[in-house]
């Protein structure tokens, strides 16, 4: 990202309005009272520790704008004149992948995810020494979210408003024992996005169409359904439940078809979300006597069912473990369905409902964390290549991973250019530490290539899903009751 990134060919552009505070003061408050997550820590597992340490890197890699305390050598500043046509400071935010191209949709998906492991394994995170990194991370994209290419009433775009939406929820969780002013400050851009997403509704990639060939939305209904279950639980408003297991709820999640989760398709997320108050409400409550309720429950037990590799429901996997749902990027689907599962039989061991049906079947929660930990493993070098996919872990990682920055000398001026760099066969000069690149084929093999986009390219918000799942990995969850 040296030098090559000041150059305005590489910027693309994409998020709507948000919040002008300023989330690092709030971090410099967060680091003086200890974060006020009082739960025992407990001894997090080395190996999974220190494979935390080097994801949460990626995002230092990934920074846009003017970079304070930089520990990347070969890192500069970049971008730092975002949005100043627009008279707003756009400088910050993260950048996508290895093209330098800032993406608010992915980006939102990616805040959301970091502060839901927050939420869950804060003080997990905190034992291994990552707290602060994680919330680093946080703030800078929090900071970003800010308007450059708009949404209105005739030009929709609900998906990434909604996305937006329940980052802020999930962000407001976060802070609220650490400053409630940001936190309210939060959730309230959070409710104000929400209703307009939902008042006006639409994708933005038939807004902008020119987008759909980077992130494509397939439909802004799980957005939705995503972001309203965010807000519920942040404000306890019934009013947010009311939707989600309403006729929105009937007609967008499509319960009863176990899906898998991704920075497309939130429904699976949505599902074990929900389930947290079927593990936890008081029994006898109103909400927890919904059929609908009940009904995404169900749903998300079938979705544990799939990746679970004894059921008789059980999704392909590779000869080696993996479970493999797509070719591109193929790492995302199973570490974002494991971090699932880990979270899903933490909620099961903390409300004593330990047994999970499978067509007659009868898992335990030490099923679902044995698959978390066999795709944590995977990807870390228990493979059949007997390499790491996390850049910078391991004495086998990819070399020539696709990233521009990584991939140029730091010394070099080159325009806009760079081909003589992306079709070089040598090793990148710069490593981009913590990055986890797509991943293998059905048949466990990797082609160590820069110009192999589709296994040999990192995304942030791939970073955020093993951070996550890395996170779960090092304890079980410290809130097992509520996230309000």
């Amino acid at each position: 990202m040296a030098n090559c990134v000041r150059c305005c060919c590489w910027l693309l552009v994409l998020t709507l309005m948000a919040l002008a505070v300023t989330a690092a003061v709030v971090f410099v408050r967060y680091k003086n009272n200890g974060g006020g997550f009082p739960f025992p820590a407990g001894v997090p597992d080395p190996k999974y520790a220190d494979a935390l340490s080097i994801a949460l890197n990626f995002f230092q890699v990934q920074k846009s704008g003017k970079l304070v305390n930089n520990t990347i050598h070969w890192r500069g500043d970049s971008a730092t004149e975002d949005g100043k046509e627009e008279g707003v400071d756009l400088s910050k935010g993260m950048y996508d992948a290895g093209d330098h191209m800032k993406f608010g949709f992915p980006m939102a998906f990616t805040a959301t995810m970091l502060s839901w492991s927050v939420l869950e394994y804060g003080h997990a995170i905190r034992a291994a020494g990552q707290r602060d990194s994680a919330m680093d991370a946080l703030g800078w994209i929090m900071d970003y979210l800010r308007p450059l290419t708009k949404i209105t009433p005739k030009s929709p775009g609900s998906d990434v408003a909604a996305e937006t939406a329940a980052a802020m929820a999930a962000a407001s969780l976060v802070y609220k024992p650490i400053n409630k002013t940001y936190s309210l400050s939060l959730l309230d851009h959070g409710e104000r996005l929400f209703a307009f997403a939902d008042k006006y509704r639409g994708s933005y990639t038939r807004t902008f169409p020119e987008l759909s060939k980077y992130y494509n939305s397939t439909t802004y209904q799980d957005e939705l359904l995503w972001a309203a279950t965010w807000l519920y639980h942040a404000t306890g408003n019934i009013s947010y439940f009311a939707y989600v297991t309403g006729k929105n709820g009937k007609d967008f999640a499509d319960l009863g078809n176990p899906r898998y989760f991704s920075w497309d398709d939130k429904r699976a997320g949505t599902e074990v979300l929900l389930s947290r108050v079927s593990f936890f409400a008081s029994q006898g409550s109103d909400v927890v006597q919904d059929d609908v309720l009940g009904l995404y429950k169900q749903t998300a037990d079938a979705v544990m069912c799939i990746l679970l590799p004894d059921s008789e429901t059980a999704a392909f996997r590779t000869a080696g473990g993996l479970l493999y749902v797509a070719e591109w990027n193929s790492l995302q689907h199973p570490v974002a369905s494991a971090f699932l599962a880990a979270v899903y039989g933490d909620y099961m061991l903390s409300s004593g409902k330990t047994e999970l049906s499978c067509s007659g079947q009868s898992f335990s929660p030490a099923d679902l964390r044995k698959f978390a930990k066999s795709q944590a493993d995977y990807l870390l070098g228990s493979n059949p290549m007997k390499m790491s996919y996390l850049v910078g872990y391991g004495e086998r990682y990819p070399q020539r991973v696709h990233h521009r920055g990584a991939s140029i000398p730091a010394d070099v001026d080159t325009g806009c250019d760079g081909h003589e760099w992306l079709e070089s066969s040598k090793p990148n000069p710069n490593i981009a530490t913590g990055a986890l690149v797509g991943g293998p084929y059905k048949n466990d093999t990797f082609v160590d290539s820069r110009d192999n986009v589709m296994q040999n390219e990192a995304t942030t918000y791939n970073s955020a899903l093993v951070a996550g799942l890395l996170s779960s990995l090092l304890s079980t969850s410290s809130l097992p009751q509520s996230l309000s």
